[in-house]
């Protein structure tokens, strides 16, 4: 109950320091996601209860009516979800992550800080391609069976949902932020960075936070002990189906894949991809899985991107997003190299309470109004706020990858945040650095 009184005094503070800058129904909505955030934080009600709020908060509030806030609860991209967990399920029961495990861990020492890395290292390079969603998803269940020590646990799944989200900007098709912002360049007649290009652009900040993050999360658990692995392993008949059909869903990913100019891909929604082959997990003698196994979807990850997509919808009904533009006015008089890091700063720090797409959509056209008037550095501005938006490591509301990692129910949202908060802070630092020595003119 103390959890619970905490928040709600917190949601007040914010509502009654909001009123001084915003309207009163925009000071409301402040005030409701500082409420939301800190029951997210502190663990005083489950998950997806909290996840739930917005259903009855909003239209009570008089924020949006139901009719606005019940879709944001389906969206396709909650689909893409349901598939990818059914396959990780499969994986998990058939055992075949512990094949892919001793593949992996072959390559890096057996201790804690080489698992951490090996696997930041893994998900970094498989989400530079694929969806880092996708991603997530098939190695969450190597990083759970790897040690019996939750304390590793925590550490080895944070090491793949971060690791995605660092790997997910080194190419224009590794992240939706990524590919909002092309479509928002073209749409706005601004020359987009070729596929080499970006890559070249951006290797200096994926290879920096690929050294860094994996440090400082092997710092805590670096003392402990890791179970020895066998050094072979030997597929079965029903691991080794299994595998070709992840190989063909890899296959299919990747020719699906568009890399403009010079390939279109085949065109297909990936989210009815992951479904399919989610439904195929279930199919009579190609499958893996009896219904009783989808007990162990954790449904409440599907409400927290409900919650989400809610936020972001007030923040458009309400015009929030418009005023906040307003009201960081003042940073075209700072000198470039603060206006990069103010943004980088503000767009980390406030993906963490909404979906990194949704925010990047809201956060796109709010400094595009300052970065068209900075002539050759506005490909600069807008870079940074696409990348930052994938760099937020506080909340399991802010990426996929957090969200999915979260599912596993062994980490707390304290222990994200605190961890995360690091790793943000970083991302902001180098994202700032690069984009002035090596992005602007």
């Amino acid at each position: 109950m103390r959890g619970i009184l905490s928040a709600f005094f917190i949601g007040i503070v914010f509502f009654a320091a909001a009123l001084s800058l915003f309207a009163f129904k925009q000071a409301l909505l402040v005030g409701i996601i500082a409420f939301l955030v800190t029951l997210w934080t502190n663990g005083a009600i489950a998950l997806g209860v909290v996840s739930l709020l917005p259903l009855i908060l909003f239209p009570a509030l008089h924020i949006l009516t139901l009719k606005e806030v019940a879709p944001n609860y389906s969206k396709g991209i909650i689909f893409l979800f349901l598939g990818g967990f059914m396959i990780a399920i499969a994986i998990a029961k058939t055992n075949l992550h512990k094949y892919f495990s001793y593949k992996l861990l072959s390559l890096f020492p057996n201790t804690p800080r080489g698992i951490i890395y090996s696997l930041t290292i893994t998900s970094a390079l498989l989400s530079s391609i694929l969806s880092n969603t996708t991603i997530t998803l098939m190695l969450m269940p190597i990083g759970l069976f790897l040690t019996q020590n939750t304390k590793l646990k925590v550490r080895f799944l944070l090491a793949i949902a971060y690791g995605a989200s660092i790997g997910g900007i080194i190419t224009p098709i590794g992240t939706p932020p990524n590919m909002l912002l092309l479509g928002f360049l073209d749409d706005h007649n601004i020359v987009s960075p070729t596929f080499g290009e970006w890559m070249i652009k951006v290797a200096p900040v994926a290879l920096l936070m690929l050294i860094s993050v994996p440090f400082i999360l092997s710092l805590a658990v670096k003392k402990e002990k890791i179970e020895k692995l066998q050094e072979t392993i030997e597929l079965n008949s029903t691991q080794k189906r299994l595998l070709w059909i992840l190989g063909s869903l890899v296959l299919l990913l990747l020719i699906n894949t568009p890399i403009k100019p010079y390939y279109n891909g085949l065109g297909l929604n990936e989210k009815l991809i992951l479904l399919s082959y989610g439904l195929l997990m279930f199919m009579p003698k190609i499958g893996f899985l009896e219904w009783e196994d989808s007990k162990e979807i954790p449904y409440e990850i599907v409400f927290l991107f409900g919650a989400g997509f809610s936020i972001a919808k007030a923040f458009a009904k309400t015009h929030l997003a418009a005023e906040i533009a307003n009201q960081l006015a003042f940073i075209t008089h700072l000198p470039l190299f603060w206006i990069l890091f103010f943004i980088a700063l503000f767009v980390s720090f406030t993906t963490e309470i909404t979906s990194n797409t949704a925010l990047t959509a809201i956060a796109l056209p709010i400094f595009y109004e300052f970065a068209k008037n900075m002539g050759d550095n506005a490909l600069a501005v807008m870079m940074v706020t696409a990348i930052a938006a994938s760099y937020a490591f506080m909340l399991p509301i802010a990426t996929p990858p957090n969200a999915i990692v979260m599912s596993s129910r062994v980490i707390k949202v304290k222990e994200m945040a605190k961890v995360g908060f690091f790793a943000n802070m970083l991302g902001v630092i180098y994202l700032s650095l690069v984009a002035y020595f090596f992005w602007t003119s």
